[in-house]
């Protein structure tokens, strides 16, 4: 069973240089010590905070100063481009009509990051 991810939570991008954090909003008014997420948490600057720098190749920002810098990678600001739900989540336990977000759900980002939970904000609510 994984854990029920909630605000708070400490997340990472494969092209992040640094942990971000999981926000969430308490319009399901769902608790556990803090507003419990669901797949749909997943607004860039909202839900899903900047990660550092990013590597990625495919961000515009990063490709324009590569070039400008005669193909040495040169990282960037971090901005989320995340426009997807989490997948899969929980779906047999629901959070304001939408799938609960578990500790095992990964998020893409646009620019071909893959975002996942390295500790859900609590470990005491377990869902399937």
């Amino acid at each position: 069973m994984g854990q029920q991810v909630c605000m708070g939570a400490m997340l990472k991008c494969t092209f992040g240089v640094a942990p971000g954090t999981l926000m969430v909003l308490p319009i399901s008014r769902v608790l556990t010590a803090v507003p419990d997420a669901n797949i749909m948490d997943n607004k860039p600057m909202l839900n899903i905070l900047p990660f550092g720098m990013c590597q990625s190749i495919m961000n515009p920002m990063v490709m324009a100063a590569t070039i400008a810098a005669l193909g040495a990678l040169t990282p960037m600001p971090c901005i989320p481009m995340t426009f997807v739900p989490w997948l899969p989540g929980a779906p047999t336990v629901l959070l304001g009509n939408m799938p609960t977000l578990n500790n095992s759900s990964k998020l893409l980002c646009l620019w071909g990051g893959m975002i996942g939970i390295n500790a859900p904000g609590q470990f005491t609510v377990a869902v399937p």
